[in-house]
């Protein structure tokens, strides 16, 4: 239930609580932890780099460094410099990339829509985001496209088209008048997400050979991606997060009540709408293009509310960064634990994440959400 303001200042200082300028170093350290990441991500693989030779190949791409890689050796064969960009740049590279975008951009929405309907168990799949998703991707899969590259092209962009318009059919059977009320909001993602994944169920159903490439799909993984996939994916999640970030004060003060919200000068339709609109676009273009992950938006928030509180001018960075070097890492571990197999990234996070829900669900009933 929704507290007054005055019930807020009477509490006592959250025990978690931590000065702000704690939480300024903390965003520097994961800043400099996901470098670190991203360099040892990079290294492992089917074969292993040495870490000085990745960090060199990486350094190399940046203007204005002159660095020549040392030649290496993969499995007691030495390589030249070239196959090494060829391995590091070109193939490891923009998968890392899009694993880090994948995964700040569903952390962040996860932590908005947990804010947005103050409710802990919200995720950014919420609205139908993921049903509407599974179901474009399925009719792509199932369409008998003659080109190859079109056949390729389309399945993210039936997913997105899919994602999209499940959340704005949801908006459109929620609206009252100029009201959004949050509990029919729910209601109708739920409804819809129930409609949609019995529709994706039926035409799995049906799939024949094509089944196997949609539970794949639908499991989430990160298999072959490419530069052109992390330039497609990084203009909509960075303009989705500048405007959640952008939104974090009006989000704060929200968590009192949406009527006293108002009267502190807040828009909350419109800020509601907002933030709405840019948890959607972060949600669906990170999921087109690698399928359903899992957990990933309930996980990270809880744990950075848990470390460094519920401000939102801090959840929603530390998010972002706490998001993108977890996924990194479940998706090294994804590619490297059976090698030369890969299996889905998204059954990695569900064993990280389905014990962490179940711990919080266990912990003492004093711990304040908000």
């Amino acid at each position: 239930m929704a507290r007054s303001a005055a019930e807020v200042l009477s509490q006592p200082a959250i025990p978690f609580a931590i000065r702000w300028q704690s939480r300024i170093y903390s965003l520097l350290g994961l800043a400099a932890l996901l470098v670190v990441v991203v360099v040892f991500a990079t290294a492992l693989g089917s074969v292993h780099i040495p870490f000085t030779t990745t960090f060199q190949v990486l350094l190399s791409q940046l203007p204005f460094v002159h660095i020549t890689p040392s030649i290496s050796e993969i499995s007691g064969m030495p390589v030249s410099a070239e196959i090494l960009k060829t391995i590091i740049i070109d193939i490891r590279l923009p998968r890392i990339l899009l694993a880090g975008l994948v995964g700040a951009a569903l952390a962040v929405a996860g932590a908005t829509y947990q804010g947005l309907f103050r409710n802990p168990l919200a995720d950014p799949y919420l609205l139908g985001v993921s049903s509407g998703a599974g179901l474009g991707a399925t009719i792509a899969m199932l369409i008998p496209f003659t080109l190859p590259w079109v056949a390729f092209g389309a399945v993210p962009l039936f997913a997105f088209i899919g994602a999209v318009g499940a959340v704005a059919v949801v908006y459109s059977l929620a609206r009252v008048g100029k009201t959004l009320p949050t509990t029919t909001l729910i209601l109708a993602g739920v409804a819809l997400s129930a409609l949609l994944s019995s529709a994706t169920s039926y035409l799995m159903a049906v799939a024949g050979k094509e089944l196997h490439g949609i539970v794949f799909w639908l499991l989430g993984g990160l298999y072959l991606t490419k530069w052109s996939e992390v330039w497609i994916v990084l203009p909509c999640v960075l303009a989705g997060l500048v405007v959640i970030w952008i939104h974090a004060r009006p989000l704060n003060v929200m968590q009192l009540d949406e009527d006293q919200a108002q009267q502190l000068g807040i828009n909350v339709g419109r800020v509601k709408v907002v933030l709405l609109a840019a948890a959607t676009l972060i949600t669906s273009s990170a999921i087109c293009f690698t399928g359903l992950i899992g957990f990933v938006g309930i996980l990270i928030p809880h744990a950075v509310r848990l470390v460094w509180g519920p401000d939102h001018r801090f959840l929603l960075p530390l998010s972002t960064l706490v998001g993108a070097i977890f996924l990194i890492l479940a998706d090294t571990l994804a590619r490297t634990i059976i090698p030369p197999t890969e299996i889905p990234v998204g059954i990695i996070t569900a064993f990280c994440g389905a014990p962490f829900f179940l711990y919080l669900l266990r912990r003492k009933k004093g711990f304040a959400f908000f």
